[in-house]
């Protein structure tokens, strides 16, 4: 017999089921690549001289010279040959092959950058010179290839200005180091030279001696501290040089 409600004796109600709303799962973000320590450290002031970013850039200036000057050498003879040559169809291969080892060093410019800059450059689009359809198609191809050419114009016109900083990086590293440290090297001229001081100058003009020496602690004092404005400038001074770098190897390796 039927009740009110509608439901059998000794049954449960009826109740409809729960339907869950149906959730989007959210889209995946691919993380963004990590910045090189060089890109993340930023050492105060007083800190530079003694960071390990400093150490960096100034290894990355003192190998670029030999890198600089092998790239400078490859660069101005392989294009000197191969122009030389295009009286005969020799000279394209030759241009052809100096636009590809120029691409393989401005690889490894980038990688140096990436590990002593901070700096990561994506590199240019690779050259399928296999598609090209036969040799000198592909030779054709290479010498119409833009990122090689800008590589190959790297290595020439970066060769001197890393010999400038190559030149006042040491200079201003080694000479800071030096007289900063004169206080505790300031009594070897004394014992061992017979000098009352580091002698400056030493000289005769008119039958007159000119002599200064550096004795007094306040003398010695005021050398150590001229040392030390060097050996805190130093950093900033390499991170201007590096900075020429940075821009070169955006613009033409990139």
């Amino acid at each position: 017999m039927s009740t009110g409600t509608g439901t059998l004796p000794g049954t449960l109600p009826h109740t409809a089921p729960r339907t869950s709303a149906l959730r989007t799962p959210a889209p995946a973000t691919v993380p963004a690549p990590a910045p090189g320590p060089a890109a993340t450290e930023r050492p105060g002031f007083w800190r530079a001289p003694f960071a390990a970013r400093t150490f960096r850039e100034v290894g990355y200036v003192l190998v670029s010279l030999p890198v600089a000057i092998a790239g400078f050498v490859f660069a101005v003879t392989m294009f000197s040959l191969g122009a030389g040559l295009l009286v005969t169809v020799l000279g394209l291969p030759v241009l052809a092959a100096a636009l590809a080892g120029a691409r393989g060093l401005g690889a490894a410019e980038r990688s140096r950058a990436r590990a002593g800059l901070g700096l990561d450059v994506e590199g240019p689009a690779t050259l399928d010179t296999a598609r090209a359809g036969g040799r000198w198609a592909g030779v054709r191809a290479r010498l119409a290839d833009a990122a090689g050419w800008k590589a190959l114009l790297f290595q020439v016109v970066m060769f001197p200005w890393r010999v400038a900083s190559f030149v006042l990086t040491v200079t201003f590293l080694v000479t800071g180091w030096v007289v900063a440290l004169f206080p505790t090297y300031s009594w070897v001229f004394h014992r061992y030279l017979d000098w009352p001081g580091y002698r400056l100058y030493d000289f005769t003009s008119g039958g007159e001696r000119h002599a200064y020496y550096i004795t007094s602690p306040v003398q010695i004092a005021a050398v150590a501290l001229v040392g030390a404005v060097l050996v805190l400038l130093t950093p900033k001074l390499v991170r201007a040089l590096t900075s020429v770098d940075r821009a070169a190897v955006r613009s033409l390796l990139g």
